[in-house]
């Protein structure tokens, strides 16, 4: 084979990637639209400016609009690759569009966030495998987990509030869907474990799911004293658990298990 034949055989090898890469089989991204002049995420939040740093650096390019994409992004079948990732990391969580997102949708998506690099889901293996820089360190899921801790901080006043108006399964299942989906489902094993028939239930026994060591020799059965401890802060009441959310405010707390109770 002559250096010609090779040089041709490259070119068309190219041309055809370039072309296929047009293509998008897992999902359009419309990264050739994305505007050159953008705003920096997150803009009017009140963010660290270490957490900044990380989100900028480690999760724009899959949650944002603005992702950052090495030559080889826009040669399939990588690029079909790369665009599912960004396709799915901009529904699962778009930071920018944070400020549009309301105040609870906010706080579940902060836990989230130190969720998934506390437990080093995120960013996702493959692109820690090419990124060797992506790996969020210890100091920086630190610095999440403060920024988690102060955005969840309630008013001094809410501290010694108390439930005002009878629990009600009907806002609970709003509360919910607002601010416990990001981990939970009622019938899927997720990042939390399925909460269908939680109520009664004792803690650590869903069958598949890895739960921590603390949760599975707590013997803790879930009613509404245990559940109410949980919620109030998870880490007090089961030292060395997994989950960070914490639910602030009492009334939403009181209706969340309303709502846990009607799901047998």
């Amino acid at each position: 084979m002559t250096g010609r034949t090779v040089m041709i055989g490259s070119i068309v090898a190219l041309a055809s990637s370039l072309l296929l890469a047009r293509a998008h089989p897992f999902g359009d991204a419309r990264l050739d639209e994305t505007p050159q002049q953008l705003q920096p995420i997150m803009q009017h939040a009140s963010i660290p400016n270490a957490v900044r740093t990380t989100l900028e650096s480690k999760c724009i390019d899959c949650h944002s609009i603005q992702p950052r994409l090495p030559f080889y992004a826009r040669l399939a079948p990588i690029s079909w690759l790369v665009e599912r990732d960004i396709v799915e990391g901009r529904k699962a969580m778009n930071l920018s569009q944070w400020n549009s997102y309301s105040t609870d949708e906010q706080d579940a998506f902060r836990e989230k966030i130190l969720l998934e690099t506390r437990s080093h889901k995120m960013p996702l293996p493959q692109y820690r495998l090419i990124h060797r820089g992506s790996i969020v360190t210890t100091p920086e899921i630190d610095a999440i987990a403060r920024w988690v801790d102060d955005s969840s901080t309630p008013d001094p006043g809410t501290l010694n509030q108390e439930v005002s108006i009878a629990a009600d399964a009907a806002r609970g299942k709003d509360v919910f869907q607002h601010r416990c989906t990001g981990c939970h489902s009622l019938d899927q094993n997720r990042e939390g474990p399925h909460l269908r028939g939680v109520y009664g239930r004792e803690a650590g026994s869903v069958t598949g799911f890895d739960y921590s060591t603390a949760l599975k020799q707590s013997h803790i059965h879930w009613d509404e004293h245990s559940l109410e401890r949980w919620l109030t802060d998870p880490d007090a009441f089961v030292a060395g658990n997994n989950m960070d959310f914490h639910v602030v405010k009492p009334q939403e707390r009181a209706d969340v298990i309303a709502f846990l109770k009607t799901m047998p």
